[in-house]
């Protein structure tokens, strides 16, 4: 399995690849000093495992998966604990506190193989999880009608409880994939699979009519045709 290192701590570099020549199956391509580098990188090249510092020079590794979906597994490193939960959020394989030991390192590395084994995809998991309050939200797809835009807020219309996040449409759109879940307005998305009719570009579904605006109409058309 290949991989890159994308950290701006020359000892941090060092005790990373002293880790990585310890796994006969983990293979390095690269390392970097900075996220800008390291993105540019793997928009021309195919890796299997990014192991990711937060605090970078320029673009952070927050900021660098928040902007830009990775297809492959990421392991978080960095010494504050407090970005555990949002490196859930963001589907990371495993969030490593230095100093961490080769054995932590190892566990890492299998997650990452096993997922990389699978082949997971958005598309295959049946649930997702939002931030509300305090706590992550577990929602599994078979339960979503549509998603709606309050002011700051998100109201997650479910057949059980509605939820109410801060996290933004385009974090959805990034996360769960239009076939599933899809824009139809600067206020809705909608769960395609629970859509009942549509008329005169209204979406009828879990009993309220939400319209299709201009500039998504086409997409969402597209989109519907395609599962005729």
């Amino acid at each position: 399995m290949t991989c890159i290192i994308v950290e701006d701590e020359p000892l941090a570099q060092e005790r990373l690849k002293e880790y990585i020549n310890k796994i006969p199956e983990l293979v390095l391509q690269a390392v970097f000093d900075n996220g800008a580098d390291a993105l540019a990188y793997l928009q021309k090249n195919k890796t299997d495992l990014v192991l990711l510092d937060i605090h970078l020079d320029g673009i952070s590794g927050i900021k660098l998966l928040e902007d830009h979906k990775l297809q492959c597994p990421v392991i978080l490193t960095t010494a504050y604990h407090e970005f555990a939960v949002k490196g859930f959020e963001l589907n990371v394989t495993d969030y490593l506190l230095k100093p961490f030991s080769f054995e932590r390192f190892q566990q890492a590395v299998e997650k990452a193989v096993q997922k990389n084994g699978k082949n997971e995809t958005d598309a295959d998991k049946p649930f997702f999880f939002v931030k509300t309050e305090y706590r992550l939200e577990k929602i599994s797809f078979s339960e979503l009608f549509y998603i709606e835009g309050m002011r700051d807020y998100r109201k997650i219309h479910t057949s059980g409880k509605p939820i109410m996040t801060l996290q933004t449409f385009k974090d959805f759109e990034k996360d769960i994939p239009a076939k599933i879940l899809c824009r139809v307005h600067k206020s809705f998305m909608v769960a395609i699979d629970k859509i009942d009719s549509i008329e005169k570009n209204e979406i009828q579904i879990g009993g309220k009519r939400i319209p299709v605006s201009d500039t998504y109409r086409q997409a969402f058309y597209e989109l519907i045709k395609s599962k005729d």
